[in-house]
């Protein structure tokens, strides 16, 4: 069990680690937005490398949607509004272009989900807290399942995720969960 959930996984994401997250309510829809969520570093080309080849067994040229803090999102998208439910493809800065080229797509846009405390706590930790590590305040956000498989709505599905596919951890509410 880890005490400072945020603080631990932001530390995991920036070194690198891809997490899956299993907390809270089974969100409806066909996104994931933070409580079955596969989550990882948009600043590491070889993260990306290894979500797509690993863990969501796509192919290399289709980007990931970011995660990013509501406050922050106008440095890196033209978005203009609110995405709380990753619904919107946005426009991109030039910093999000230097920085975070893994969420962008070819067309210069990103399928932006905006994030506050109010709608998710946990999440907007991680981000403040990946943020306090990095400077950047974005995530890779995806579904927590591998390809031909569903969103996990089980905590024995999401450790058979983890089992199954390139993911490092699974935070499980409060529990860290890795592979021996």
């Amino acid at each position: 069990m880890v005490t400072d959930p945020a603080r631990h996984l932001a530390r995991q994401l920036a070194a690198g680690r891809i997490v899956g997250v299993f907390q809270g309510k089974l969100e409806s829809g066909p996104r994931a937005l933070g409580n079955r969520s596969i989550l990882a570093s948009p600043l590491r080309p070889d993260v990306v490398d290894r979500l797509n080849s690993t863990v969501k067994f796509r192919e290399p040229f289709r980007p990931f949607a970011p995660a990013v803090l509501e406050d922050k999102a106008a440095d890196y998208f033209t978005l203009g509004q609110p995405s709380p439910f990753m619904s919107i493809a946005s426009g991109v800065t030039p910093l999000a272009r230097d920085t975070i080229p893994a969420v962008v797509h070819t067309n210069g846009t990103a399928r932006v989900q905006t994030v506050t405390h109010q709608r998710n706590p946990l999440l907007a930790e991680v981000l403040t807290a990946f943020a306090e590590l990095t400077g950047v305040p974005v995530l890779i956000n995806t579904s927590l399942n591998v390809k031909g498989k569903p969103i996990c709505g089980t905590p024995e599905m999401a450790l058979d995720c983890l089992e199954a596919s390139g993911l490092d951890a699974l935070l499980l509410e409060q529990w860290w969960v890795e592979k021996s």
